[in-house]
């Protein structure tokens, strides 16, 4: 599993966006839609994906294989059920203290 995104709601995006760019001064790495933007986090290792759709916030990790990574842990809870992205599919699910965390591939992206 990799950390990949650091992932967090927003009702208004726009305001958002001009936070991250112009307050923190970070680049956007890409958007997705009117609804969702990812922005680079200098030094760091990871993405912050902002994104207007109703999903609790949570860390984004990268697995080869979602479908194998859900089979190998069954005892998992799946509030947010599998379902396609670009390039792939994500799930959410919930940590022991009540947290979100996402897993998610993206097999179809790697030959873009």
């Amino acid at each position: 599993m990799q950390l990949t995104f650091l992932f967090q709601h927003t009702d208004d995006l726009a305001a958002d966006e001009a936070f991250f760019r112009d307050e923190l001064g970070w680049q956007e790495a890409w958007r997705d839609g009117g609804h969702t933007i990812a922005y680079r986090v200098p030094d760091a290792g990871c993405q912050v994906m902002v994104s207007e759709t109703d999903q609790p916030a949570g860390p984004m990790y990268l697995v080869p294989d979602l479908a194998a990574w859900i089979d190998a842990h069954p005892d998992l809870a799946v509030p947010v059920p599998p379902y396609r992205i670009p390039g792939g599919q994500v799930a959410g699910f919930t940590a022991p203290g009540g947290g979100a965390f996402y897993v998610f591939d993206q097999p179809d992206a790697a030959g873009e």
